[in-house]
């Protein structure tokens, strides 16, 4: 009975994570990737994050300057990681070599020459309390640029981090999913404001949704998203009813086959009473902005949880089998191609759980290809160009981490 009941004890059931199941994966994409919210980066700290099956050494110099680097040193290969700032350099923790901003070699640990040995460096950037890394397949520079965006309110921002199997472009491509909002996200109804506009590696929607609560009953949520890659989701959301002006930023980050990173950003503010003298419509503006900001940003968390068990356990399905009221998924999926080597399709693969990219051919990953958007039915539109449309009748069809609060 011992053997009998060891191996019946536990059995493996549920649903498999998209990062163990063996599905072929996407390949990584090109661009701007969020590795890091800017208060986590200090002066003089050193930090280790993944990103597409490698780590990434980011670090802060004295004069507050970011630098992005290869984790191995040339010297002996020890993991710079582990290693500490001193003024502007990059101190090993082997051997005591040095590194300058520019990444040459500028002093040993035992006062000989240093060897012309740089350090490899990524392109890094700081934009809307975020540090972002680039890479790309075939090492070319930056090419494009995550902008400044607006801020709202007064108080710090809020944000938070989270860890799953998937791949950034889900994240991304849910902008344009508008069926799931109903479907998922429990939408009465969502129109969508007009085409998607693409401009090169950026895009912008609008939304209006149309929800109804117990206290306010039905009331209208505007919505203006513009993405940047497949690295950054802005959203701009406006609720007139009560007033509530809120900026989410959504930052995905593929760190291994069929695994990714989460971060989300988000400010508020409340509108200024109209019918109230200004100092006092301030005054109530900020009242309402501090009593409610750690409440509705645990609902905007909630709302963006909604999806992580889909994220976590789906397979990219290529071409899909798209049908009137998903929104324009198939004219966003060819603008992704642009993120991507220029390859074949390959047969699906195992993506295996190694940590490191499957090799260009090697019969492990997927291009994006057909859009597999389906014929127009009699009298309507497939809105292959993103046309305006609606979700929801009678159309057809956490691994939580705790918030915290932002100085940026």
């Amino acid at each position: 009975m011992g053997l009998s009941r060891k191996y019946g004890t536990a059995i493996t059931e549920g649903p498999t994570p998209a990062d163990v199941a063996g599905q072929a994966a996407l390949p990584y994409p090109d661009g701007w990737a969020a590795v890091a919210f800017s208060e986590e980066l200090t002066r003089g700290k050193v930090l280790t994050r993944p990103l597409a099956g490698e780590d990434v050494v980011l670090y802060r110099l004295g004069t507050g300057a970011l630098r992005a680097v290869k984790p191995y040193c040339p010297h002996l290969g020890a993991h710079l990681g582990l290693g500490r700032v001193d003024g502007e350099d990059l101190v090993c923790p082997f051997h005591l070599f040095a590194f300058g901003p520019d990444g040459a070699c500028v002093r040993t640990g035992y006062e000989t020459a240093p060897p012309r040995s740089p350090l490899g460096q990524y392109p890094v950037c700081e934009v809307n309390g975020a540090v972002f890394v680039w890479r790309h397949h075939d090492g070319r520079a930056p090419d494009w640029t995550v902008p400044e965006w607006h801020v709202v309110g007064h108080r710090p921002a809020r944000s938070g981090v989270w860890e799953m199997a998937g791949h950034a472009q889900e994240v991304i491509e849910n902008s344009v999913d508008l069926g799931h909002f109903a479907t998922l996200h429990g939408w009465r109804r969502a129109e969508i404001g007009g085409p998607v506009r693409y401009d090169g590696a950026e895009f912008r929607l609008s939304m209006r949704a149309h929800e109804s609560a117990p206290v306010l009953g039905e009331f209208t949520v505007d919505v203006r998203v513009e993405g940047y890659g497949l690295a950054a989701l802005h959203v701009d959301v406006h609720t007139p009813r009560v007033g509530l002006r809120m900026c989410t930023t959504v930052l995905p980050t593929a760190i291994g086959p069929n695994r990714m990173q989460l971060r989300q950003l988000n400010r508020l503010t409340f509108d200024e009473p109209a019918r109230l003298p200004a100092p006092l419509a301030r005054a109530v503006s900020r009242a309402a902005t501090r009593v409610l900001d750690r409440a509705v940003f645990k609902a905007s968390c909630a709302f963006t949880a909604a999806d992580f068990p889909v994220w976590h356990h789906k397979q990219y399905v290529q071409p899909p089998r798209l049908a009137h009221g998903d929104g324009p998924i198939g004219p966003f999926r060819r603008w992704t191609r642009r993120f991507y080597p220029p390859q074949s399709a390959t047969a699906p693969a195992p993506a295996g759980r190694t940590g490191t990219p499957p090799a260009p051919g090697s019969g492990a990953e997927v291009t994006p290809g057909a859009d597999g958007i389906p014929s127009p039915a009699p009298g309507g539109s497939s809105r292959r160009d993103g046309a305006p449309g609606r979700v929801g009748a009678p159309e057809p069809g956490l691994p939580e981490r705790p918030e915290r609060p932002s100085p940026h």
